[in-house]
């Protein structure tokens, strides 16, 4: 059962990994907005103290948007592809439209979960209530009559542990707050709702490639990473066996892996680096004699095809 659980989050994690980059975004929010959630819940904590406020506060919204943003640029097969490049030319082929694609592309999917995480955390607003509850013109708010109080109470006003002298301003400070809070929220939204939009209008009228072609194109590299993984993994195993069967005099294989590699005899069980090498990297799409070449092993194979023949 356990091993059946297993492969079956194992085919969940490929086929989101394998479909298109909106799916992936839609799982990262929402699961960034229950991490969220749970964390206002659970941890937040404003020490309602001056200065200490205004640090917590904008820890809360910003550290942790960070920490996403990291992530998603380290789980985007492009930055590492740009490593690749780097390492192997010297990104002497990397030129200033393929680096602005790429580029693009990589904070593009890594600024998912951060911008998620930044919205929720303005719309909530007890992270921009903390702080900056010390720095509001108390003399600003409705109906005010009392004196104005310094810094060390208005960071008390989060807590709702504010003299009896002010307590009475309490929901008003936090009405107050979180309204220009959700109000930046709001604009944060639109103004990223509004660059997706003219971001994907610019690539639909500078791509050389038609609507289905660059539907097409996608979808061959999903297939072609998901088989290369999959074949990745079997000739990993299968190279691993060879060689424990040449150190021991045999090897232990299942009655289903007997057969299948009975079926593998003659494979190449040897890669060079430098075929390695060739097919990693940098690489946008690409004709030759008005034949496409969507990938570097696409590249590849069209080149070892013409040198054996």
């Amino acid at each position: 059962m356990s091993v059946f659980i297993s492969e079956y989050f194992k085919c969940i994690a490929i086929y989101i990994k394998n479909k298109d980059a909106t799916i992936l975004n839609t799982v990262i929010g929402l699961g960034t907005v229950v991490g969220q959630t749970a964390y206002n819940i659970l941890a937040f904590n404003c020490p309602c103290s001056p200065k200490k406020n205004y640090l917590y506060g904008l820890a809360a919204i910003g550290v942790p948007a960070l920490a996403f943003f990291v992530i998603g640029v380290m789980m985007n097969q492009n930055t590492w592809d740009v490593v690749s490049e780097c390492r192997t030319r010297r990104c002497r082929k990397l030129s200033l439209t393929a680096a602005f694609v790429l580029l693009g592309s990589i904070v593009g999917r890594a600024i998912a979960a951060p911008i998620t995480w930044t919205v929720i955390s303005l719309l909530r607003g007890e992270a921009y209530v903390c702080a900056f509850s010390e720095f509001l013109n108390f003399s600003s708010l409705v109906n005010f009559t009392s004196a104005s109080p310094g810094p060390e109470i208005m960071a008390r006003f989060p807590c709702n542990s504010t003299p009896v002298l002010f307590i009475n301003y309490t929901g008003v400070v936090q009405r107050q707050l979180k309204y220009e809070s959700q109000l930046l929220g709001w604009l944060l939204v639109g103004l990223i709702s509004l660059s997706v939009f003219l971001v994907l209008c610019l690539k639909t009228c500078f791509s050389p490639l038609g609507y289905h072609q660059e539907a097409y194109w996608s979808e061959y590299c999903a297939s072609e990473r998901a088989l290369f993984q999959r074949t990745a993994e079997v000739h990993a195993k299968y190279h691993a066996a060879e060689n424990v069967k040449s150190f021991f005099g045999f090897v232990a294989l299942e009655s289903q892996e007997k057969q299948f590699f009975a079926d593998c005899k003659g494979i190449k069980s040897i890669i060079p680096r430098l075929e390695w090498n060739r097919i990693t990297g940098v690489y946008l799409y690409r004709e030759v004699d008005d034949a496409p070449l969507y990938s570097r092993l696409s590249k590849w194979a069209m080149y070892t095809n013409e040198h054996d023949c």
